[in-house]
């Protein structure tokens, strides 16, 4: 009689680090009004949406998803210590998710923070999930 083999499971790296306790899932999330300051005027989202980098941690940002409930095209800067990462335009009434393929590591004590630049006196609303792994170095 032949034994039959279990079926082969392939974790990607992200998985096998919170399986294995190495790991933490953070988000960043929450609903935010805005009033638009000028498109070159970039602003903090929400104190909410800082994070800092824990002692003996290095951080991940993995993923962004924003909706933009206004009338016009705003866009969100994704900064580390203060110096843009990514830039991210979102439409009049758009939402999108992005998966970063490209994720730069933040060693403890960076202070990531989500901005935005809108058009003057732009009134909306932004939603925002931000996705981060955080990963014992020790």
């Amino acid at each position: 009689m032949e034994t039959q083999q279990p079926p082969l499971v392939i974790e990607n790296r992200r998985d096998h680090l919170v399986r294995t306790g190495k790991a933490v899932p953070r988000f960043l999330q929450g609903v935010f009004p805005f009033i638009g300051r000028g498109l070159f005027e970039q602003e903090q989202v929400d104190d909410s949406l800082c994070y800092t980098t824990p002692a003996a941690c290095e951080a991940e940002i993995t993923y962004v998803r924003a909706g933009n409930f206004s009338d016009e095209m705003l866009y969100l800067i994704l900064a580390a210590d203060g110096a843009p990462l990514r830039y991210f335009p979102l439409g009049a009434g758009a939402s999108c998710h992005i998966e970063l393929a490209i994720v730069e590591r933040h060693r403890a004590g960076s202070r990531i923070q989500m901005n935005f630049a809108a058009p003057l006196a732009l009134r909306g609303t932004i939603v925002l999930d931000i996705g981060l792994l955080e990963i014992c170095t020790q």
